[in-house]
């Protein structure tokens, strides 16, 4: 077992400050890296070093492997923590950490190449348990795509075999349409991921979106910690999540769980990952879980389940990384939830447009008190910079139930005050007091309807 001394996060914003809570409570030090346009960032103020890796472009400072790893190796870190985005589902990267003697903090390569292409990631799931939508493999040419859609039937949808977000990502309800969005999504996929490659699935209108957490140790052992409810999405983006979810019973969800454990067990996965799935209920009652991807890192909504489980994830992941076992136990007796958490993401982008809104932070005031928690790297003068992702803030809920969750989220919300730029507050007042909202009414449609 290697037992670190010393953490480089190689992220920003509020992930890098959440892996240096975790490492400092560990004990450990921890190394910063930044751009020039994040010398003011809290993640840089808050580790016990940092080092500036390059100017504002991220292709420039935080996707700039080498860099990072010249960054890790003058100040002597032993491990690499990628956060989320950026680098954290890049196996390349992986692999240049381990032959230049740091240990990247999350999957193997081959568990990250196997996940990022959609494509292998559902054919072997499938072969191990996990049901899937109606699909193709990689699509070679206009002919095949054609065919596709004779067989499975409209409408479908095209996605990109690589990356995320909803890049190269189209829905074809109209067959004369199908080569238009087929060529349409290759070019979005080669520009965001440069990777071409797309297949086809079929198209579940308004279903629900729910995603799995599981933690491994490599050597078979899973435990799917539980569930998170992230329906509510704007352009395939989350805005809103909760755990558990409101969709299923007690039954339901053992099910899942035990289903998900099962299949990713069979490919000895290490660290924490999430299996996401589209849901949708028959007319008889049915439950219908369809596997969509697994991303393997942390992820931006890992809040939730920890306040419903008391699990500290990222603790678990660098636990994990030090060859340490896993608490199964422990993990097992978390996995049922206490009380109910909710996620919103407080994006710098106006409330209506959802255009990004850069700039400096005049006055700030963040909501607190009970069952509040606020996960942010932001502060009063601090600017927004243009270059990188809008989140500023995760604000966090819990309570006893739903209903006492979602008073509590009404009331936080009430007391923050972002100003000199342009946030997404006020959709999400909007949004909590959204009749379907408050009876859990929820789907991936769900913001379509508050806009209209």
């Amino acid at each position: 077992m290697q037992r670190f001394k010393k953490i480089l996060i190689a992220n920003r914003g509020e992930i890098a400050l959440r892996v240096i809570r975790a490492a400092r409570e560990l004990g450990l030090r921890t190394v910063a890296v930044h751009s020039t346009a994040d010398e003011s960032a809290l993640h840089v103020k808050f580790a016990d070093e940092s080092v500036c890796i390059g100017p504002p472009a991220a292709k420039q400072s935080y996707l700039h492997i080498p860099a990072i790893i010249s960054a890790a190796e003058i100040t002597g870190a032993d491990a690499i923590h990628p956060g989320y985005g950026l680098l954290s589902e890049n196996a390349g990267f992986a692999e240049v950490c381990e032959r230049a003697g740091l240990v990247f903090i999350g999957p193997r390569p081959e568990h990250m190449r196997l996940m990022g292409d959609k494509v292998e990631a559902r054919t072997t799931m499938a072969a191990y348990g996990l049901p899937v939508l109606p699909g193709t493999g990689i699509l070679r040419s206009d002919e095949e795509a054609l065919a596709a859609v004779e067989q499975i039937g409209l409408p479908v949808i095209i996605k990109a075999t690589a990356g995320g977000g909803g890049r190269g990502m189209k829905i074809v309800h109209d067959r004369d349409r199908l080569l238009t969005q087929l060529h349409t999504a290759r070019a979005e996929a080669l520009a965001g991921f440069g990777n071409d490659g797309v297949f086809i699935e079929r198209y579940v209108d308004a279903p629900r979106h729910i995603e799995v957490q599981v933690i491994g140790d490599g050597q078979g052992t899973v435990i799917a910690l539980g569930e998170r409810e992230c329906s509510i999405q704007r352009r395939h983006q989350k805005l809103v999540e909760e755990a558990p979810s409101p969709a299923l019973s007690p039954a339901e969800r053992a099910a899942l769980l035990d289903m998900v454990a099962k299949a990713i067990s069979s490919v000895s996965y290490r660290s924490v990952g999430t299996c996401e799935f589209l849901f949708e209920r028959q007319a008889d009652g049915t439950p219908r879980f369809y596997f969509m991807e697994m991303n393997p890192r942390i992820q931006v909504e890992h809040t939730v389940t920890e306040m419903v489980s008391g699990v500290d994830l990222v603790r678990q992941q660098i636990l994990l990384a030090q060859g340490e076992p896993l608490p199964v136990e422990y993990l097992r007796q978390r996995m049922n939830p206490q009380g109910h958490a909710i996620e919103v993401r407080i994006n710098a982008e106006d409330p209506v447009t959802f255009a990004p809104s850069p700039g400096r932070i005049t006055a700030l005031h963040l909501p607190g008190g009970l069952g509040v928690r606020l996960d942010t790297h932001i502060y009063q003068g601090y600017v927004v910079p243009p270059n990188y992702d809008s989140l500023l803030a995760k604000l966090i809920v819990y309570g006893e139930d739903r209903a006492t969750a979602v008073a509590r989220l009404r009331r936080a919300l009430g007391e923050c005050v972002v100003e000199g730029i342009k946030t997404n507050v006020d959709f999400h007042r909007r949004l909590v007091d959204h009749e379907d909202f408050l009876r859990a009414r929820l789907d991936t449609r769900f913001v379509e309807r508050i806009l209209h």
